[in-house]
């Protein structure tokens, strides 16, 4: 049995839109754990994460002869998750999730706990008050570690336009951040 090593991307792509419909589960076991993995840090949960990877190969192959490669298939895949995912789960339980998980450390006493709570709020709320158009080019480039190219391919925004967005969502987190640190913690 082929494995599909010896294929790329696009030659599995161009192999699937010309009726061989089996070649897919090669894309599909080259990218399920990084989709499943997206899945996870969007629901934090197994079964959501699994429905949410179906969901994303599932639209995958429906669009696959859209596919023009002009930017990877990771890339093009990577897109379809993260819309998939924006557009199944608030915002608000997303990143309400997240500081959640990363509250509590070892060796922190109680009032260090609290400190670090209440300013990992701080920046979550910072970050919520974003424009979209900042929120998801910070999401993608600090989040999800997505280099400005990947940006542009998943948004379709110009790497400068992706650059400047970066830019102005740290100058308006520090200076919200400012307020929070001259007022204390209420």
């Amino acid at each position: 049995m082929n494995t599909g090593d010896d294929y790329d991307d696009p030659m599995i792509v161009a192999e699937v839109v010309s009726g061989q419909k089996e070649l897919f589960r090669l894309l599909v076991n080259r990218y399920q754990k990084i989709v499943y993995g997206m899945g996870m840090s969007f629901f934090h949960n197994p079964e959501d994460a699994s429905d949410f990877t179906q969901e994303v190969f599932l639209k995958a192959y429906r669009s696959l002869s859209r596919f023009q490669g002009r930017s990877r298939f990771s890339t093009w895949l990577y897109r379809i998750a993260y819309n998939t995912a924006v557009n199944s789960v608030s915002r608000k339980k997303e990143y309400q999730s997240f500081v959640e998980e990363e509250t509590f450390q070892d060796g922190d006493n109680p009032e260090q706990t609290a400190l670090r709570s209440a300013l990992q709020e701080a920046v979550w709320e910072a970050v919520r008050e974003l424009p979209d158009r900042y929120r998801i080019c910070v999401d993608l480039f600090f989040f999800y570690d997505r280099s400005y190219q990947e940006i542009e391919a998943i948004t379709g925004y110009p790497v400068n336009t992706i650059k400047s967005h970066v830019f102005r969502a740290k100058k308006l987190l520090r200076e919200k951040l400012e307020d929070f640190a001259e007022g204390g913690i209420e």
